[in-house]
């Protein structure tokens, strides 16, 4: 009788030892889970805040937004496309980044872009210097194009969504969105021909849209 208590015990202890490792296991996972969302905003200190703000409205669409009636220095809040872009007046002139030659290897932001002659019309009217370059990786074609702000700062359009996202290696699990329908061919304007359907999960297309009405919905409760 004793035994088969012992044996009982035993194998109640091992059950619980399992379970209980296993929800140490699960709490480790949902720990490297981080609560991050989206990329929120850049922020670039410029020369001219009106300068910037024009150019980045005229020329790729964003739009000027309130930003806190608590900041007591010049600057503009910037938004579109799911993401932000905060502008800071320099106090010193002089300290504005300087242009220099266009180099894509240089720091730059990237805009996904679904029609690449969209893009390459609009510079040519702004008489705006940009440089092209084409990636081929595995059968997919990719489209870039590199710019620079009025301070400087390089900005580059492409059709990266292309390329679909296969992760190496990492501790952290990769946060996976639904693929948009609307976006399944994507035209490579370069060459004049129209990219392979997009794979599962290559685009963020709809996490940026969720993201972009939270944020107008944020912004009018501000108001």
């Amino acid at each position: 009788m004793e035994e088969m208590l012992l044996s009982s015990g035993s194998s109640s202890f091992a059950s619980s030892s399992s379970s209980s490792s296993a929800d140490v296991d699960q709490r480790l996972k949902q720990q490297t889970q981080l609560p991050l969302l989206s990329l929120n905003h850049v922020s670039f200190v410029c020369k001219s805040v009106r300068k910037s703000v024009r150019f980045y409205e005229e020329v790729l669409g964003f739009v000027l937004i309130k930003r806190p009636s608590s900041f007591t220095f010049e600057g503009a809040w910037l938004f579109n496309h799911g993401i932000g872009i905060h502008l800071l007046e320099a106090e010193d002139p002089v300290r504005g980044k300087n242009k220099a030659k266009i180099n894509p290897k240089d720091n730059h932001i990237s805009f996904q872009c679904t029609n690449m002659d969209i893009i390459v019309q609009k510079l040519e009217e702004k008489n705006i210097e940009f440089v092209t370059a084409v990636v081929e990786e595995g059968g997919i074609t990719v489209d870039q194009l590199f710019f620079h702000d009025p301070d400087g700062y390089m900005i580059e359009i492409c059709n990266c969504q292309n390329l679909p996202v296969l992760p190496l290696s990492s501790a952290c699990p990769l946060k996976k969105v639904p693929r948009s329908t609307s976006a399944t061919q994507i035209k490579s304007s370069f060459l004049g021909n129209t990219a392979p359907k997009m794979p599962p999960y290559c685009s963020g297309e709809v996490e940026a849209i969720m993201m972009e009405n939270l944020a107008l919905d944020m912004i009018n409760i501000s108001y």
